[in-house]
């Protein structure tokens, strides 16, 4: 384990880190930002999971419903995640050109909505359908060799907001008509995942519910990063 001592950092910025089990002592964190996948996190000898947990839950009830094994329960989930789209995408229309604005690093919303095209294309049709189809090219997958711009991605496009919305409008209407029919039965069962080196290479052996988990969780938390940084962009000031 790598250990610093009496290191003064001050604005550093951790991104796409395993910090498990890391231990901060004696250390001063005024203003500090933790985004993440964050379990059994103890704070002062206080574990604080469970209440960052239930606050999440307060604030957007929608993740109740996308943590649920009832298909009713999930079919609500999607049709309130696409109305959430749908009123930021109206919002970014306002002001043409916010959508290829980013904050702090993070992906503009045309980045993030052609990532979600992604999401979709690897994590629902792949693994929840089994289709072996090349991945729409606007999408924005993962930086990692050999699966960055393969199995059909185009690291040279760049399409416009609209291009990207009706892409993301027929995946919507693809995705709701699926749960429209989809049994508790069907989701219980092993994930129809081809047999070939395209990502997500670690899906096999996972549940339809499983892999379905991931795209509304990618499309809840990604649709929340796109909000928090259009707030900071249209900020006063800013």
């Amino acid at each position: 384990m790598t250990r610093y001592a009496e290191e003064d950092l001050r604005g550093a910025e951790f991104r796409e880190c395993d910090l498990t089990g890391a231990r901060l002592l004696g250390v001063v964190m005024r203003d500090a930002v933790i985004d993440g996948l964050v379990t059994n996190l103890v704070v002062n000898g206080v574990e604080v999971t469970e209440y960052v947990e239930a606050e999440l839950d307060r604030r957007y009830p929608v993740r109740t419903l996308i943590r649920s094994e009832n298909p009713a329960d999930l079919r609500e989930a999607s049709r309130q995640l696409h109305t959430g789209w749908a009123a930021t995408i109206e919002r970014i229309r306002r002001t043409p050109g916010i959508e290829r604005r980013g904050v702090n690093n993070e992906w503009s919303a045309a980045q993030t909505l052609r990532h979600l095209v992604f999401v979709h294309d690897s994590w629902f049709r792949r693994c929840c359908l089994g289709s072996t189809e090349p991945f729409t090219p606007m999408g924005i997958g993962p930086d990692v060799e050999p699966y960055r711009g393969a199995h059909g991605l185009d690291l040279s496009v760049d399409p416009a907001l609209d291009e990207i919305v009706r892409v993301r409008e027929a995946q919507a209407a693809e995705l709701q008509a699926w749960l429209d029919e989809v049994t508790a039965g069907q989701l219980a069962a092993r994930a129809p995942v081809p047999d070939d080196d395209v990502w997500p290479p670690y899906a096999r052996g996972r549940s339809v519910r499983q892999c379905l988990g991931t795209v509304l969780d990618e499309t809840f938390e990604h649709h929340r990063f796109c909000v928090r940084d259009l707030d900071l962009i249209e900020a006063p000031g800013a």
